[in-house]
């Protein structure tokens, strides 16, 4: 059951780094356009367009939705972990 709640985690924190790589990716004009760019954009926008819904841009340019992403995909990640540690006991 160990192995379980270690897949989840490595999944959650793959996936944090590809959201901080997509955000990092939008600082540099063409990088977006690259192949690895589409490829994070495919797999990183619908989450990060939940969070864009809701949340404007600050000024209209500084975008805060990811931050509030990021905390959200830890705080779920954390209540599967400890939801499964609960049941499987």
């Amino acid at each position: 059951m160990i192995n379980i709640y270690g897949y989840i985690s490595t999944l959650i924190e793959i996936y944090t780094y590809m959201i901080i790589a997509y955000v990092l990716l939008s600082w540099l004009p063409a990088a977006r356009d690259s192949f690895i760019g589409e490829i994070l954009g495919k797999l990183v926008e619908p989450y990060l367009s939940i969070f864009r819904r809701f949340i404007p841009p600050i000024g209209g340019m500084i975008d805060i939705s990811p931050i509030v992403a990021l905390i959200a995909i830890r705080f779920v990640g954390e209540g599967i972990v400890a939801v499964l540690q609960m049941v499987f006991r």
